[in-house]
């Protein structure tokens, strides 16, 4: 049965990771108007081929949003500049600020002044930060701490945000995911994919971090919840699969979903640090290593929602595509 909104909805970003998922959930599984912006219309080929879609091209703090915000009511705001692992822009933070920051108030600006009710913004738990101490998790009652400028462009949209919704009444629902995993994932998580797949010894064994992650599912599960409950309104939300494992457990996990036994050798920490700085690698050590936990009582007891999908049926759901892929 088709969950039903009288809802007219507009995503951004719809062919990109989340996007695409969230395009495909709504299209198949959900009852209510949809359209797509994309970039070109060549785009149209990655979407379903029955999906209405607006072609905005570039976006920008110039965009002109008046063709896709016609009859809209609820606006879903995935498009970002995301991790960029081999970084050549002289200055990175004006250019996530350029896409993260000016092109999304953009939006927001328009979509409240075209009398759109909500607006749901994909953020990020880089807004809170990098890393916790293990068993104090991030809420979203945190005073913001981020980092890197991808970070810090997020939460720079994020105040911008809410002060067009003081100031218009536009509700603004804000999500911040910490990893997300799923199916042609990409990144580091496809790294690690690679890895076990390989049957190459790791040597994260005596790891004794805690992460949490968030299946691709999930997070679409959340984000089609916020879209009509009246609960969500100017809240932010933390995303999470509600199962917390270390990188060892997360190594052999992926090794039983891949059906591949993961050969993992115990080197002390601070060896494995030592080696990345040395490599240039300290950011991808930190994630391997260190702790980052996310509290999602609030979305759980606020909307009522729990995740559909357990952590082990993420990552088989995941290694299934990764599989599919090879052959």
């Amino acid at each position: 049965m088709k969950v039903k909104f009288s809802k007219n909805v507009l995503v951004t970003g719809g062919t990109g990771f989340v996007g695409r998922a969230l395009v495909q959930r709504l299209y198949h599984d959900v009852k209510c108007g949809l359209l797509v912006a994309v970039r070109y219309q060549s785009q149209r080929t990655r979407l379903p081929a029955g999906v209405q879609i607006v072609d905005v091209g570039d976006i920008g703090s110039n965009t002109s949003w008046s063709r896709a915000l016609k009859n809209i009511s609820v606006v879903i705001h995935t498009v970002a500049r995301a991790h960029v692992m081999n970084e050549t822009i002289e200055d990175p933070l004006k250019e996530y600020r350029r896409v993260n920051v000016s092109a999304t108030l953009n939006l927001a600006q328009q979509a409240a002044e075209a009398g759109i009710r909500r607006f749901i913004y994909i953020s990020s738990i880089k807004v809170n930060g990098e890393s916790t101490v293990t068993g104090h998790l991030f809420t979203p009652e945190d005073v913001p701490a981020p980092i890197d400028p991808y970070g810090i462009s997020k939460l720079e949209a994020e105040i911008g945000l809410r002060k067009i919704s003081e100031e218009t009444g536009l509700e603004v629902v804000i999500i911040r995911p910490p990893l997300v995993y799923g199916p042609n994932t990409a990144g580091n998580f496809n790294r690690l994919l690679r890895v076990v797949a390989s049957g190459m010894p790791i040597p994260l064994g005596a790891i004794q971090n805690q992460r949490s992650l968030v299946s691709l599912d999930n997070l679409v599960d959340l984000i089609v919840v916020c879209i009509d409950h009246p609960a969500a309104a100017n809240q932010i939300f933390l995303a999470g699969d509600g199962e917390d494992i270390s990188t060892p457990e997360l190594l052999k996990r992926l090794g039983a979903a891949l059906d591949k036994p993961v050969r993992l050798i115990s080197l002390p920490e601070p060896i494995l640090t030592f080696g990345a700085n040395i490599l240039g690698k300290r950011a991808m050590a930190q994630r391997l290593c260190g702790s980052l936990q996310v509290d999602i009582s609030k979305t759980r007891h606020l909307l009522g929602w729990n995740p559909p999908l357990s952590v082990d049926e993420g990552l088989e759901k995941t290694a299934r595509a990764f599989l599919s892929d090879k052959n």
